[in-house]
């Protein structure tokens, strides 16, 4: 760590403790009153951050169930597109087999 960084963390350090120090001379309420407020505060922000977490997690479980539907949604697509594609190419190779015989396409 260099001399000039050395110095700053220093002056920060100092400066939050001094700030500290003068934040609790001065306050308007005393201490336990300060504490309880900061407390309450706290408690309610927690309860808040706790019920975001649990609406983060049920918005996640509904984008990964819908995604997943979406990709059942693609591969029967795409399953159905391959069984066509045979069934055409079936009867491709039926009429070159048999070049004299005309076949009704099947729909």
């Amino acid at each position: 760590m260099s001399r000039a960084s050395r110095t700053f963390t220093l002056g920060l350090f100092s400066g939050a403790f001094l700030g500290a120090g003068f934040a609790l001379l001065y306050a308007p309420d005393k201490g336990s009153t300060t504490r309880g407020i900061l407390s309450y505060r706290l408690g309610k922000y927690r309860q808040d951050l706790r019920q975001l977490i649990q609406e983060l997690k049920r918005e996640q479980e509904n984008l990964v169930s819908e995604a997943k539907q979406k990709g059942d949604e693609v591969v029967m697509n795409a399953k159905q597109r391959a069984d066509d594609l045979i069934r055409e190419a079936e009867d491709l190779l039926d009429n070159i087999e048999r070049p004299g015989k005309k076949r009704l396409k099947k729909i």
